[in-house]
């Protein structure tokens, strides 16, 4: 169990009892990410049979976890984001599913609202999907529109991906892989990391057996334009590094197309930070290409044909135009 921290100290006293109550005697540690509060003496005062690995700077969701994930020798990771409320007995289903099936590199639980219980929350939901544009929205989610848990999702099925909210990955996967793009920094690296693993042969799923509650929006809320250049970024890179050569112009030019659109969007309603906001994004993917192209280059030889949880639709024209508002209301032929 390894949780990311940046300032959290809220939220580890909030949530990491749960954590220690429910998580069945696995070893717990807490990655600092030169944190400027106090959460490494709150953590040494309070809970000190947690194990800490303190890094020097903030490197970042995903180069803290990769550096951090090379010290730890252990079968199975959990990514756990600290603002998550664990249940009892949520491990046991996933871990016993990745035992008995060696293909699952990883996997998620149902991820539900912290403050709204009934519902499911926007990071992970009832697993993630991907659009044919590199939009990624859940069972459970499309865009800003949750939908209410009646039981829909208590199923186990692949996925596209699974959510770095609460990622539950093959350790030996992991380091095959080269673990989170760094470059991502954050956001969307769980989905490029999925991709990844399908695409050399490994199965992403989420189990609906298990359960937690996510508080959402901890670091960066959702209103940030920070959080908007990230997202819309790191989305065009995704595309870029990962898509196979059928149709990689047209499809990289729609998606350049819709996020113009959205940024648009932004201006219109009075928010222009975040139409700046996507606008450096794309300018930073260009300023980056010849990384991207090399990361395009070693992704060539492993183009998985059939990738779980990809929708050949556009996800932006169902919700917007056609008003799709809930995952059973696509085109299952379209999967």
């Amino acid at each position: 169990m390894v949780i990311l921290n940046w300032n959290g100290q809220k939220f580890l006293a909030q949530f990491l009892p749960s954590v220690i109550k429910y998580s069945d005697g696995c070893a717990i540690y807490v990655v600092d990410n030169q944190s400027t509060d106090n959460s490494l003496l709150f953590l040494k005062e309070h809970f000190p049979e947690i194990k800490l690995i303190v890094h020097p700077q903030n490197l970042g969701f995903c180069a803290g976890y990769n550096e951090a994930l090379r010290q730890i020798k252990v079968d199975y990771y959990v990514l756990l984001n600290s603002d998550v409320e664990v249940t009892s007995g949520w491990v046991t289903p996933v871990i016993s599913l990745m035992e008995a099936q060696p293909a699952i590199a990883a996997c998620q639980p149902k991820i539900k609202s912290y403050y709204q219980p009934t519902f499911f929350e926007y990071a992970g939901a009832g697993g993630g999907l991907l659009d044919r544009y590199g939009y990624p929205f859940c069972r459970g989610r499309l865009f800003q529109t949750l939908e209410e848990d009646h039981n829909q999702y208590n199923d186990v099925v692949p996925v596209f991906w699974a959510s770095g909210a609460c990622l539950f990955v093959r350790a030996t996967a992991y380091q095959q892989t080269d673990g989170l793009e760094t470059a991502f920094f954050a956001h969307m690296e769980e989905i490029d990391l999925c991709w990844r693993l399908q695409n050399i042969g490994y199965q992403v799923m989420y189990c609906g057996q298990s359960t937690v509650f996510h508080v959402g929006g901890g670091t960066l809320p959702a209103t940030n334009p920070r959080k908007t250049f990230l997202n819309f970024r790191n989305g065009l890179a995704l595309l870029y590094k990962n898509l196979g050569s059928s149709n990689f112009y047209l499809i990289l030019m729609a998606r350049l197309l819709l996020d113009w659109i959205a940024a648009l969007k932004f201006l219109l309603g009075g928010q222009p930070a975040d139409f700046r906001a996507v606008l450096k994004a794309h300018w930073a993917v260009w300023q980056n290409r010849k990384y991207w192209q090399q990361k395009r280059a070693e992704q060539k030889q492993t183009k998985a044909k059939n990738l779980s949880g990809y929708y050949k639709g556009s996800i932006v024209w169902d919700y917007f135009v056609r008003q799709k508002r809930s995952y059973p209301e696509l085109e299952k032929n379209k999967f």
